[in-house]
């Protein structure tokens, strides 16, 4: 007999509906499943550690997308914000230089809609791709009387590993120490409820093409993915001593960069220095926000930091660069605490 409760339906409940999404989805979770992890359905999703590690340390993640995801509802774009939702985890762990081994979502909608929900899945797939971990499991759960229709929430979880003698160790840091800006792909994923206020994305064309946006529409560039920086990290500790990583998220510089530096010690950065997308001028100008506010709220186009020696600096850019990263010098160690703008 095929699973069906007429009366879970009329109450809001389409359980067919979610056995479809399921269906629709696997070819998208197929796509990072590496041998020894479990094809989706179990009730637990299996993931063989393999060998190659002396002391294995498990780093885990967790993280959603904020109200971006407002972004995709308003466009009816949902294939990239599962992106967002990866990067937003695995770019957590590699900052302990953890290699992330695996993904799990979770997405709670107003309706389940197979199509739209293997969309957002393809989009998880396609960061777990990016990220090279596999996505092992997650849940979708309707939430009708809860959730207006066509509204959802997307959440995820990632477990990552590093050997204990790789673990990023920021007291090896010192004055003098180069500070690496590798750039953001624009807002990331963080700042837009500050954002939505300041464009009305409610109310405004967010198709509309913006010249100052090279020509690009005000949605186009909010809903750029955030980057994943997993492989091209993962590159450069192989071949160069990294003192500390920081994932440049809410809180901007002031809040992230610091909780990468030993106690004593700081950075100086000159203003003139950060590569900054059209997109944080936009609004700046259209918000009247201060200076120190867009700092302490955005990336302003660097997604995330790393210290290394001044000695290792350009073999870390040609490393990164290898890698598709351009990254570039961004500023330098001193006595002292926080960051400071000049």
């Amino acid at each position: 007999m095929k699973s069906y409760s007429e009366s879970y339906k009329d109450a809001g409940v389409d359980i067919t509906a979610g056995y479809k999404a399921v269906e629709l989805m696997k070819k998208h979770i197929r796509r990072t499943l590496p041998e020894g992890a479990s094809d989706i359905g179990d009730f637990g999703g299996l993931f063989e550690l393999g060998q190659g590690y002396k002391q294995p340390v498990l780093v885990s993640g967790t993280d959603g997308v904020g109200t971006k995801l407002r972004l995709a509802i308003l466009l009816d774009k949902h294939d990239t914000i599962g992106i967002d939702c990866v990067a937003m985890c695995v770019n957590d762990v590699i900052c302990c230089g953890a290699k992330p081994l695996f993904f799990l979502d979770y997405i709670a909608c107003g309706k389940n809609i197979p199509e739209k929900i293997a969309d957002i899945v393809g989009g998880v797939a396609e960061g777990c791709v990016r990220a090279g971990c596999a996505l092992i499991g997650g849940e979708t759960a309707e939430h009708p009387g809860t959730m207006p229709e066509d509204d959802y929430d997307l959440a995820g979880f990632t477990v990552g590993v590093v050997d204990k003698c790789r673990i990023i160790d920021k007291s090896a840091m010192r004055a003098g120490d180069v500070m690496l800006a590798l750039p953001s792909t624009g807002v990331h994923s963080n700042g837009f409820s500050l954002v939505r206020k300041v464009f009305d994305v409610e109310n405004c064309d967010l198709r509309c093409q913006i010249e100052a946006l090279g020509g690009k529409s005000l949605g186009e560039v909010l809903l750029e993915p955030t980057a994943i920086y997993v492989k091209p990290i993962l590159a450069l500790t192989d071949k160069v001593q990294v003192k500390g990583i920081s994932h440049i998220t809410g809180g901007g510089f002031y809040e992230n960069m610091p909780r990468s530096f030993p106690k004593g010690l700081g950075v100086v950065i000159d203003k003139s220095d950060v590569r900054t997308p059209a997109i944080f001028g936009l609004i700046q100008q259209k918000g009247n926000i201060s200076e120190h506010d867009m700092f302490n709220t955005f990336n302003m186009g660097v997604g995330m930091s790393v210290v290394v020696a001044p000695e290792d600096a350009d073999r870390a850019i040609d490393i990164l660069a290898q890698n598709g990263v351009d990254a570039y010098r961004l500023g330098k160690m001193v006595e002292g605490d926080g960051v400071q703008l000049v």
